[in-house]
């Protein structure tokens, strides 16, 4: 996680270091990173704060002092899964085969939908604020672009697709996981992969309608991300 930049103590410029924390204050942050971590995978990053604190058994003011906004907290919680994702997406594009590629890299991003509700949020949602979810999300509309048109170019992809085609429909199968893992666990596999045959060359047929554009999806995502969220967020 960045610093604020601020110097002090007229430490020389470059040298900066955040202060180290006490033993006791740097217990709290683990244990609240801890309960977080916990309560997202049970109930999404939506989930009140207070139960995060309850759950660490420190008090909210405790909570506030370590985490000031909830996207700090969520950075502390998934930032390094996120730059796991990030060196997923890296591999991905270096792929050999676009199309297997492309499979590989979205199964691997729904395996962690399935088993965290948090990063599912995350991952669907246009959940904001959150520096190393920026930089994910940017790497991965990179990804699965190059993906796409690689595997277009090799003639394993419609021509016809563009990216907000298959950002928007991972999205509307992704928020479905987290429920169908309750009931048949494993079950998005199936589903995921009728959605990428749909997508094949072979398996091309005239499209209704024109894609979305992509301040369109943007917006489909800010509104999806800002229903069931606590006023006041």
């Amino acid at each position: 996680m960045s610093v604020d930049g601020t110097q002090g103590g007229g430490s020389p410029a470059g040298n900066e270091r955040p202060a180290p924390l006490r033993r006791d204050a740097r217990r709290n942050r683990e244990l609240l990173v801890a309960a977080a971590r916990e309560i997202y995978a049970e109930q999404g990053v939506d989930a009140p704060l207070d139960d995060i604190a309850r759950r660490a058994g420190v008090g909210n003011a405790t909570l506030y002092r370590r985490f000031p906004t909830r996207g700090a907290l969520i950075e502390a919680v998934f930032g390094e899964g996120l730059t796991d994702t990030l060196r997923r997406g890296e591999d991905a594009r270096h792929a050999e085969d676009a199309w297997e590629g492309l499979v590989r890299y979205l199964e691997y991003i729904f395996a962690g939908l399935a088993e965290d509700r948090g990063a599912n949020d995350l991952m669907t949602t246009g959940v904001q604020g959150i520096p190393s979810l920026e930089a994910l999300k940017a790497h991965h509309h990179g990804t699965v672009s190059l993906l796409i048109h690689r595997a277009q170019d090799q003639g394993t992809l419609r021509g016809d697709v563009v990216v907000e085609d298959l950002l928007f429909a991972l999205a509307a199968l992704g928020r479905v996981v987290p429920a169908s893992e309750t009931v048949a666990p494993g079950a998005w596999r199936r589903h995921l992969r009728l959605l990428l045959d749909g997508l094949r060359a072979e398996a091309a047929r005239p499209l209704p309608v024109p894609p979305l554009a992509p301040g369109q999806l943007a917006g489909a995502l800010q509104t999806l991300a800002s229903q069931g969220r606590p006023a006041g967020d």
